[in-house]
């Protein structure tokens, strides 16, 4: 029962984010990371009604998603390497994580051989963090039209990891940032981009009142994640 207590507090949490920006929760995907959780993890959310998990490693996950109900969808929220691309083309249906032109045209050339569509967000270093990997914001426009020619690749929007933070007001400004940037980004397509992957388990309120569209959360979810599943060490 502590899963389904925690998702009741998690979805509570952004009920009350949502009431206080005016949105409907429905606007708000919550993405289970499932990171170093079994699958039994994922189908015990499942059973809960959850549909979308993420991972970040694509050798957890060629273990993980053929043992999982067919009915989760996963998204790649990690570092990918161009190659480890074409599985994983082959095992998400979302790649959040793309972060050069480089890897968006490993993932068209996978996807073509696989004949089929992947839908993708490019992620940006909003904060500068050398740690972090991601378009710098003010290169992303000089590339964009080129990410969005790939037709196997269809871009939905944009993905940020902010700063960790104790107060989750400071890495506001990190989302309101990314929310501006993507609107210049619509407009520089001419089309829309409606998705905002940003905020996690602590700072969700602050992201979904900055136009977060998808929440990525695992520790308010599953708890502290255990050290190792099937052999793979926790990062």
């Amino acid at each position: 029962m502590l899963l389904a207590e925690n998702l009741a507090a998690v979805q509570s949490r952004i009920a009350a984010a949502c009431g206080r920006s005016g949105r409907d929760p429905a606007e708000v995907t919550l993405l289970a990371v499932s990171k170093n959780h079994p699958a039994e993890a994922v189908a015990e959310a499942v059973g809960l009604g959850l549909t979308a998990f993420g991972e970040n490693r694509v050798q957890e996950a060629k273990a993980k998603i053929p043992l999982s109900p067919s009915r989760a969808r996963w998204h790649f929220i990690g570092h990918l390497q161009s190659n480890k691309a074409r599985d994983a083309a082959a095992l998400f249906g979302t790649i959040e994580s793309v972060d050069s032109l480089a890897l968006a045209e490993e993932l068209q050339k996978q996807a073509e051989k696989q004949a089929k569509t992947l839908k993708v967000l490019l992620e940006v270093n909003v904060s500068g963090e050398s740690s972090k990997f991601g378009w710098v914001p003010d290169l992303l426009l000089e590339s964009l039209g080129a990410v969005n020619a790939l037709p196997r690749l269809e871009l939905h929007g944009l993905m940020t990891i902010a700063p960790y933070a104790t107060d989750a007001e400071k890495v506001r400004p990190v989302f309101r940032r990314l929310r501006e940037l993507r609107d210049r980004c619509a407009d520089h397509l001419g089309a829309p981009l409606p998705v905002l992957s940003m905020g996690m388990s602590g700072d969700l309120e602050v992201a979904i009142e900055e136009g977060s569209t998808i929440v990525r959360v695992g520790t308010a979810l599953f708890g502290p994640r255990p050290k190792v599943v099937r052999g793979t060490a926790e990062e």
